[in-house]
């Protein structure tokens, strides 16, 4: 049996400990984000992902969602509706959206949080709510006042959910091939014609009514991505004055058959001239549709993070109680005919380095949410524009990072299990094949590498890289002389600059070639990943050092981890450097029509 427990202890930790959210939610005005009232609504949202979500894991993926090709429905998994209800009842739906809006208000970065204990509870249904987050981002920023109060109130109150309807059958990543058209009607509203593929939550048994955001073409726009407006559509038609009409023409024409997240429904959309709304300006649809995607991206990431968290949690139990072999050193537990598995150095390596990942990875993440809340509430306009470029470096790194590491957590947790992982009774493979999409769906991990080297790094100068080596510079400056800290301050300054240089080099061998670029991306995506966590587990070590709410037992478990990652996982930069400094060459010398010779 597979369960979860939400790990506040340690989201505290990272939130209150080590990133002061406190002290940034009272800088940023947030008057209600009281320490009192976290604490409080941290408690509730463990209990409703760990009593009411993670007992549905198993069932979504058991019964999977059903689609009646006669009338276009698709009906979700036993219990997935009743827990929406529920979630709808207890206001999650509204946690982190403005209060002007009919939301809570509270920060983003505690509303990650949430997100990754439903992930790790049950990442399927979190799908559900998951673009209703990224259509309220983009009603907020790019809507209309009269879209606000049609389409997102009901968004924020939860009685609708969102989609984001991008890729077709012929395009994905590729915006600029889209085909779908979109025609003027005489009431000022447009009809949409075109199939969207891979769209999360199209249909479902949910709400009543669901809130497609449809990137389509006007018919004089321009080709590319030059050439992309973006359009309101819902399942139901709703007037200028929110009016409930007929249903639209918009309909789930099938659902895909997956490899893991079976409880969420992943669906074919057909817009047959269905009315939609134009959001934002004529053939800038791409802009506001990024605001949905970047805040996706992250969420995704979150993913990640919720699924490793979750197999680790599972395999440490097991390691503590499954009996195989002695110690290599001498029994451990002479009193029992073998030891657990936990002494073994081999389980030890694949439990620590999923610890690693985990509580490293939700400092990167939970920062990188509040890097949000600044941006969004901060009354400084350099804060805010240097928050803006070290979150936009952060999300691919974010994304890609977290979710690569989560399939090699949920690997190694079931790994763990010997066997018994691979059958379905401890429900290990489960979320080793759950955690397969989170690399590809928001942009596959090459689509993130190339955003952070050819756009984050290249266009833009690195401007966010710059400013995450100015917080190293910052931290290794004010720990320098503390002995206790060298162990980490001084490799971590190393990588620093070796990092530096690494973005030079590749930079000057652009100018020679472009292809140098994609060659070297993905290696140097998680040569950034690697050494930001090494930056984070530093801070972590500090911050547990001087907490006076950190326990011993804490204290000496950052460490030792922290220790592991410096030495165990850290090198593992030394083969990225290696490979991208090997260049383009060896990926592009080999002619195509010759690789199956």
């Amino acid at each position: 049996m597979n369960s979860y427990h939400a790990p506040l202890h340690d989201i505290r930790f990272a939130l209150f400990d080590v990133l002061g959210a406190q002290a940034l939610y009272a800088r940023l005005g947030f008057a209600s984000a009281q320490r009192e009232l976290l604490d409080a609504v941290l408690e509730e949202a463990a209990k409703f992902t760990q009593n009411v979500l993670a007992p549905l894991n198993a069932v979504g993926d058991r019964e999977g969602c059903r689609h009646d090709p006669a009338t276009g429905k698709v009906t979700s998994p036993s219990g997935f509706r009743q827990a929406y209800a529920q979630f709808v009842d207890g206001g999650w739906s509204g946690l982190v959206a403005p209060e002007a809006f009919g939301g809570q208000g509270l920060p983003e970065s505690f509303g990650v949080a949430l997100k990754e204990m439903i992930d790790a509870a049950n990442l399927a249904w979190g799908n559900y709510p998951l673009l209703s987050h990224g259509a309220t981002e983009a009603l907020k920023h790019h809507g209309e006042p009269w879209q606000q109060e049609v389409f997102l109130k009901p968004i924020v109150e939860g009685r609708w959910t969102g989609t984001m309807c991008l890729t077709e059958p012929h395009c994905g990543t590729d915006l600029g091939l889209l085909k779908t058209r979109a025609e003027a009607n005489a009431d000022g509203s447009y009809a949409i014609t075109g199939t969207k593929i891979f769209i999360t939550a199209g249909e479902h048994d949910f709400t009543d009514n669901i809130v497609h955001l449809v990137l389509a073409r006007l018919p004089d726009a321009p080709p590319g991505t030059k050439g992309i407006s973006l359009f309101i559509v819902p399942k139901v038609k709703v007037g200028r004055d929110g009016a409930i009409g007929e249903a639209n023409a918009v309909r789930c024409g099938s659902i895909e058959h997956k490899m893991g997240i079976h409880g969420s429904a992943t669906c074919v959309m057909n817009f047959d001239g269905a009315q939609g709304w134009l959001i934002g300006q004529p053939n800038k649809g791409l802009m506001a549709m990024f605001t949905m995607m970047n805040t996706a991206r992250l969420a995704v990431g979150i993913q990640g993070l919720g699924l490793a968290d979750r197999a680790f949690q599972n395999a440490l139990a097991y390691a503590r109680e499954r009996l195989q072999m002695r110690s290599l050193s001498g029994a451990k537990f002479p009193d029992k005919p073998a030891d657990p598995i936990i002494v073994h150095p081999d389980v030890r390596r694949m439990l620590l380095t999923c610890k690693a990942f985990i509580e490293g990875g939700r400092l990167l993440s939970y920062h990188a949410a509040t890097l949000v809340d600044v941006l969004e509430h901060s009354s400084d306009a350099t804060e805010k524009q240097q928050a803006d470029e070290l979150l936009g470096f952060l999300t691919p790194i974010v994304k890609a990072c977290l979710t690569e590491w989560g399939v090699e957590c949920t690997y190694h947790a079931l790994q763990c299990f010997g066997g018994h992982g691979y059958i379905a009774e401890h429900g290990m493979e489960q979320l080793a094949r759950d955690a397969r999409i989170t690399t590809l769906y928001e942009g596959t991990t090459g689509i993130q590498a190339l955003d952070l080297l050819g756009r984050k790094i290249m266009q833009l100068q690195g401007a966010g890289l710059q400013r995450f080596l100015a917080m190293i510079q910052d931290f290794c400056t004010q720990h320098g002389d503390a002995a206790a800290l060298a162990e980490f301050v001084e490799p971590l300054a190393e990588k620093a600059q070796q990092w530096q240089d690494l973005t030079m080099q590749i930079g000057r061998r652009a100018m020679a070639n472009a292809d140098e670029v994609g060659a070297a991306s993905v290696d140097y995506l998680f040569y950034s990943g690697y050494v930001a966590l090494a930056y984070w587990w530093a801070r972590a070590v500090a911050a547990a050092d001087t907490s006076p709410s950190a326990s011993a037992a804490q204290k000496t478990a950052k460490r030792e981890t922290a220790r592991f990652y410096f030495t165990r996982i850290l090198p593992r930069t030394l083969a990225h450097a290696a490979a991208i400094g090997a260049g383009a060459k060896p990926l592009l010398a080999l002619d195509a029509a010759l690789f199956d010779h």
